[in-house]
């Protein structure tokens, strides 16, 4: 019984899944950050989408 208890707190395999974890939801707020609101990246790339659009319906309108 004391040497199963032992191993029990010796392992480590159950830590390692918690700390992946950890670091993936860290870079996935990070991401959604990075690209959320008007100043981020997905507000410029949305104003920059919206520019082609418009120059190119202006060009291919007669």
């Amino acid at each position: 019984m004391h040497s199963s208890i032992k191993r029990f707190l010796h392992d480590e395999e159950g830590a390692t899944a918690i700390e992946y974890g950890i670091i993936a939801g860290l870079i996935s707020i990070a991401i959604v950050g990075v690209l959320s609101g008007d100043t981020g990246l997905g507000g410029k790339l949305s104003t920059v989408f919206s520019t082609i659009t418009t120059k190119l319906a202006s060009i291919s309108t007669p």
